[in-house]
């Protein structure tokens, strides 16, 4: 049985991880202290619209990781990712797999540089909060699991990786395109928090205003721009799909970087919006919204830096 390394235990790396519990995986959990002393006191605890569930995970911290993991699952915000990987370096063996689910792609270039050839390209989908008290909380019926070969080759690694994730509690599937399914969803992630973070409400709220609509069309035109111009066009359905979850009235949906917003923590700013418009000014598409929202979160991360000190 493979053993599988979770690098963080907040909202994604315990969602995930717990399911992977359930199906009696191998899994251990590398957390900080204070994350640890919760998850020794009340378990892992996901409330989801399913129902509560509690599993007791097997947990280390960075000092006493304790040797060779085949699969290392890297669920941590940007801002943690140069840390992390000094800290799981000890799991790190000749056969090890990296699956990062982090926003973005600046990551895949960090990760590769410091362990070429062990990684793989990932996304999920769970739309989930780590509350107060230390509970993943889920608020969609559904969440999904994407790998494969940044080179786009189903290779045996990549097979024997999917067959450990492979497990109930979400949809999994084992990808021949995953760069495109990264980009796809990092199109995603940057338009709802550009409108979001601009507009300072929900997709609901921005969609219930006059203009709101309107506004929501013209930043997922930006963001999807950019992704066909670096040669990850939408489908038509893909779009279509994305323009109607962006303008629904009734949405309660609002991205972590907007929570993070309007909670004074900071934000993902870099490795989302910043990056994509870097990447929209170095191909020449437009993108004055995307600019705008970089700006703006980079503010507020100022500001919260500067009540922190």
């Amino acid at each position: 049985m493979s053993r599988i390394l979770v690098v963080g235990a907040g909202a994604t790396g315990g969602y995930f991880g717990a399911h992977l519990v359930r199906s009696h995986r191998d899994v251990t959990f590398l957390v900080r202290p204070a994350r640890a002393a919760i998850l020794r006191t009340q378990g892992l605890r996901l409330s989801t619209p399913q129902g509560e569930t509690v599993v007791a995970p097997q947990l280390v911290t960075e000092e006493a990781v304790n040797g060779v993991y085949d699969i290392v699952l890297l669920s941590v915000k940007a801002d943690a990712l140069h840390a992390a990987l000094e800290d799981l370096a000890p799991a790190i063996g000749e056969t090890s797999v990296i699956v990062p689910f982090l926003n973005g792609i600046d990551h895949i270039e960090v990760i590769e540089k410091r362990f070429p050839g062990h990684l793989l390209g990932g996304v999920v989908k769970v739309v989930a909060q780590l509350t107060a008290d230390g509970t993943v909380k889920v608020s969609a019926p559904t969440a999904s699991m994407e790998i494969g070969e940044l080179t786009g080759e189903i290779s045996e690694r990549a097979r024997r990786t999917a067959e450990a994730l492979d497990v109930d509690g979400y949809e999994f599937s084992l990808s021949g395109n995953i760069r495109t399914a990264m980009w796809h969803k990092w199109v995603f992630i940057s338009t709802v928090s550009a409108i979001c973070c601009l507009a300072t409400g929900t997709i609901g709220d921005v969609a219930s205003v006059p203009g709101g609509i309107e506004f929501a069309t013209a930043v997922l035109a930006e963001t999807s721009a950019v992704s066909e111009a670096a040669g990850h066009p939408l489908t038509a359905a893909g779009y279509e799909a994305l323009r109607s979850t962006v303008t629904q009235a009734n949405s309660p949906f609002a991205p972590s970087l907007y929570r993070d917003m309007i909670d004074n923590r900071p934000t993902e700013v870099e490795n989302v919006l910043a990056s994509l418009s870097s990447v929209a000014s170095s191909l020449g598409i437009p993108a004055p919204l995307i600019d705008l929202a970089t700006v703006h979160l980079r503010l507020h991360n100022h500001r919260t830096a500067s009540l922190a000190r």
